[in-house]
């Protein structure tokens, strides 16, 4: 049997206004205390006009200060709210299971002491980046990775595919007390990266718009350039295939002869 408390982590999209599905905005309105991180002051506002009693999350974040710290005393904080019997809703930018330590850690927890809790999803950079470069995943294949994890590590991945890396701006910082990486830091990307792809490939910094107002950022880029870019913890590299997919005849001719 649940507890009276319960905790629902909801996505409120990218774009102010435009991509939160209705039943999180029912939570939102609902609940008795309203948790919200967002990318924009307008948004963090906009999502008070709904609820009388919404607390934001930008206030834990602090550069030098490990994010880990911060997550933890995210999940402290709300959890505080849901132990005292209260309804709690969570509201998170984007997507709340997407890069997003926290609300997964908080759902765990909260169902381990009783609490009935769940997540409600929201539209992701991820779903904006699909329509804003007219790009199809399923076309030719594509690749996810945050981008210092796949620095750090021997990741395997084919260039016949798109390859998407996440949070360059922060590419390379083992420490998470970072808010952003310099060009030596990116530029051991580009080293990288130049190991399957040639250094005049066309590249893409991609950032998704975050009011109605304003124009996704889609600047097209050579590789061999990437280090020297602006670029904050919103902007996503994109790389576009280069390799021509290698057919595999075996299978073409074992599927044949089903």
């Amino acid at each position: 049997m649940s507890k009276k408390g319960s905790l629902i982590n909801v996505g409120i999209g990218m774009t102010l206004g435009a991509h939160m599905t209705p039943i999180s905005r029912n939570y939102i309105e609902n609940a008795d205390v309203v948790f919200v991180a967002a990318s924009d002051s307008l948004i963090e506002q906009w999502v008070m006009s709904m609820n009388k009693d919404v607390r934001s999350l930008q206030g834990y974040y602090q550069e030098g200060m490990s994010r880990m710290i911060t997550y933890r005393n995210v999940i402290h904080d709300i959890m505080l709210e849901v132990r005292a019997g209260k309804k709690v809703c969570g509201a998170f930018y984007g997507h709340p299971g997407v890069f997003s330590w926290a609300p997964h850690e908080l759902i765990k927890t909260a169902q381990a002491e009783g609490y009935k809790s769940h997540m409600e999803p929201g539209v992701s950079a991820e779903d904006c980046l699909y329509v804003d470069l007219a790009l199809d995943p399923g076309k030719v294949g594509c690749a996810h990775f945050e981008a210092t994890q796949f620095m750090t590590n021997k990741r395997i991945y084919d260039s016949s595919a798109y390859l998407i890396l996440w949070q360059i701006g922060i590419a390379g910082d083992k420490t998470l007390t970072l808010f952003s990486t310099d060009a030596k830091h990116r530029q051991v990307l580009v080293d990288l990266l130049l190991q399957k792809y040639p250094k005049d490939h066309s590249v893409i910094l991609y950032e998704c718009a975050v009011l109605p107002t304003q124009s996704p950022r889609i600047d097209r880029i050579a590789l061999k350039d990437l280090a020297k870019q602006q670029v904050s913890l919103k902007t996503t590299l994109v790389l576009p295939p280069f390799e021509k997919r290698k057919t595999n005849e075996e299978i073409i001719k074992q599927l044949e002869m089903l």
